[in-house]
């Protein structure tokens, strides 16, 4: 149906295609400059903060990872193991596509050598790629509108939780929104970090020809969200980038800390 906007939950899990997505938003060679430069501004940040010495552990969890890996490359060098975890089993399929190297994988080959390029060593993104298959471990179902988010899965408590550009499309109000930071922070240790990036002001964006809805968040009602959940900020770093391919207002990348006693 023509103008038909989607949302979240049932609408994700029958509408939405990886393919179409990664095609849109993660084609760093030949997308739209407004996008990759969108890649680069997140992977600076991952980047910083994982090679800080800061935010690193044992156990990272990734949550609403989609069927993208771009948000792990700086993190497998800080953490002994990572868990991925989304919604949609198409989006999950398209990740054990990539971990397990099969035939008609994406090709992540030009973020992972920018990455490896911040590291130091643009000719190591082989390596790196190897090293993100090992140390992802398992490829869970969450669902963050839900209690416990990962569902029955067994987990310890992570020493970071990561989630990106995920949180604005699975919330279709605030309230669900700052319900869901409240139940990523209680996968976290005392003294664990939440990092996150949301796109701010978001109304839509496009996955091929379908439109998908989420919540329109302000920067001040992010870091509100965060400091409920129990969680300090460290770090908060906006930058007004639009997508080509969405109607938003800019990108806010927070690091935060979880209390000794929350």
């Amino acid at each position: 149906m023509e103008g038909k906007v989607y949302k979240g939950g049932e609408d994700y899990e029958q509408e939405f295609d990886p393919r179409d997505y990664l095609a849109t938003y993660y084609n760093f060679d030949s997308g739209p400059v407004a996008e990759k430069e969108i890649i680069k501004f997140s992977l600076q940040n991952l980047y910083q903060t994982f090679s800080s010495g800061s935010v690193r552990g044992d156990l990272l969890i990734d949550i609403g990872s989609g069927p993208t890996i771009y948000q792990l490359l700086s993190a497998c060098e800080a953490f002994r193991e990572i868990i991925v975890s989304d919604y949609t089993p198409q989006n999950l399929q398209e990740l054990q596509k990539w971990l397990k190297k099969e035939p008609g994988a994406y090709d992540w080959s030009s973020i992972v050598q920018h990455v490896c390029e911040l590291e130091g060593d643009r000719s190591k993104w082989q390596e790196k790629e190897a090293k993100l298959r090992r140390t992802v471990t398992r490829v869970l179902k969450c669902d963050v509108t839900k209690t416990p988010a990962l569902g029955s899965a067994q987990v310890p408590l992570a020493d970071c939780v990561l989630t990106f550009l995920a949180m604005e499309c699975a919330c279709l109000d605030v309230d669900t929104y700052r319900a869901a930071l409240r139940r990523l922070a209680d996968l976290l240790k005392p003294g664990g970090h939440l990092v996150t990036m949301v796109t701010l002001g978001f109304q839509n964006y496009m996955v091929g020809p379908k439109k998908f809805s989420g919540v329109f968040l302000e920067k001040e009602t992010v870091e509100k969200a965060v400091q409920d959940a129990g969680c300090q900020v460290l770090k908060c770093n906006c930058a007004p980038l639009k997508y080509s391919q969405a109607c938003c207002k800019g990108l806010c990348f927070i690091v935060a800390r979880k209390g000794s006693s929350a």
